[in-house]
């Protein structure tokens, strides 16, 4: 097997609370080593050699929700160039979300998604399964046999469960079955038409507005209910303050509970719509500034475990229409890391802790391997020169669909090289 030395590298894992200069030592398909002992290893014989001299190395990202079209919709994505985008932005490891058609509710489409992975992408696919049957949020689906079959949560993806009944007994399954239930929380009813964050602005341009009490109604219902069953619940994106509080509180007592943010939360707020420009039509919806600075103290304090891209490609068809009528969704995956680090040059974040919200955390969360760089685990990392600037371009995207938020940003930190089990799979 091939050895290769990543040489004098700034080497960050939160997996092991490392942020040194030092050496990462691949044999294979396994690190060996990482860290400042390592540099004092020497060279296997044989072995290729890189400088990374300035350069930052980083377990790959885990990214915990993304949509991929496929079955049904590859015109939008195919899990191969879900991947290839993935690979780009130093992501090794995908949760996929059960949104497809047919909707990926019963063993035969987690052992669809799983074979086809193994056959054409380049990273780590990991399908999570339906709570309900079609999620239409009224039948429960076969947790146990899903599970066995390879899915590793359970959520209805874009859809909120509105039968408190329906959710608890999840929650008991989740319980009992293993495995973490991620919810997106959003009161259909509250929500109605609307299509932007309820404010003065939403009054401005005219358009219908989502009240931040849409998102935190079933939320403070499914806390409850997780306190009650004791079962393993994940919010899965929460956007206001009044959320995060929420979270914090069942926290404190002592919930079986987590929480996520989508990266266009933490870098966007509901200004950037501007001229209703649908590519910022999002769910949940860009909120006020005031609640984009609170989820970033909550990742700070520990609300907030993980950072997503909630990676939803959408065509051109969906998109480039009168704002109320467009679709909602963005592409995410090559852009995560450049617009999370935002949060690191600006002050707001240490990189540690960034990281391990983006890459540690989730691979805890969700119990899959990756989001480490200690000996003996596979060979998931990127490589990244934190300072390098870069703009985000429609034509230089890897995914099929460009709804990307960040057209045109200057993002600062550029991936050089990802790696998945040992072996390249992306270089600039």
């Amino acid at each position: 097997m091939s050895v290769t030395v990543f040489s004098k590298a700034h080497i960050v894992d939160p997996s092991r609370g490392v942020d040194e200069i030092g050496s990462v030592i691949v044999d294979g398909r396994k690190i060996v080593a990482a860290g400042k002992a390592a540099l004092n290893q020497g060279v296997p014989e044989g072995a290729t050699v890189v400088d990374c001299a300035g350069k930052t190395i980083i377990p790959g990202l885990v990214d915990a929700r993304v949509f991929i079209g496929e079955p049904g919709g590859e015109h939008r994505e195919t899990i191969a160039s879900a991947s290839v985008a993935a690979a780009a932005g130093g992501v090794t490891s995908i949760v996929m979300m059960p949104d497809t058609d047919p909707v990926i509710d019963n063993v035969a489409l987690v052992e669809f998604v799983l074979r086809t992975a193994r056959d054409t992408a380049s990273v780590n696919i990991f399908p999570a399964a339906a709570i309900t049957k079609g999620l239409e949020g009224r039948e429960m689906t076969e947790f146990g046999l899903l599970r066995e079959a390879g899915a590793v949560a359970y959520t209805d993806g874009r859809h909120t469960i509105g039968n408190a009944l329906v959710m608890r007994r999840a929650l008991t399954y989740a319980r009992d079955f293993g495995g973490v239930i991620a919810h997106e929380t959003q009161d259909a009813d509250l929500a109605s038409s609307g299509v932007m964050n309820e404010g003065l602005y939403a009054s401005w341009l005219g358009l219908s507005g989502i009240p931040r009490e849409a998102e935190l109604i079933p939320l403070e219902r499914d806390l409850a209910l997780a306190r009650l069953t004791g079962g393993a619940y994940h919010a899965a994106k929460i956007s206001s303050s009044m959320a995060a509080g929420a979270v914090n509180r069942a926290k404190t007592d002592g919930a079986n509970v987590t929480a996520g943010v989508a990266i266009h939360n933490l870098s966007l707020n509901e200004n950037d719509v501007g001229e209703y420009r649908t590519f910022f039509r999002l769910n949940p919806p860009l909120r006020a500034e005031d609640d984009r600075l609170a989820m970033i103290e909550a990742i700070k304090d520990g609300t907030i475990d993980i950072i997503v891209s909630s990676h939803d490609p959408q065509d051109v068809d969906t998109k480039r229409l009168p704002f109320a009528d467009a679709a909602a969704g963005a592409i995410g995956l090559e852009t995560l890391l450049g617009a999370a680090l935002r949060l690191y040059h600006n002050g707001d974040v240490p990189l540690l802790r960034l990281i391990e919200t983006l890459s540690t955390a989730p691979a805890r969360l969700f119990g899959l391997p990756g989001g480490t760089l200690k000996p003996g685990a596979s060979a998931d990392l990127a490589v990244v020169d934190l300072d390098e600037p870069w703009i985000v371009s429609e034509s230089g995207l890897r995914s099929r669909s460009k709804n990307t938020c960040f057209e045109g940003a200057r993002l600062q930190g550029k991936v050089l090289q990802t790696m998945v089990a040992g072996r390249t799979v992306f270089s600039a």
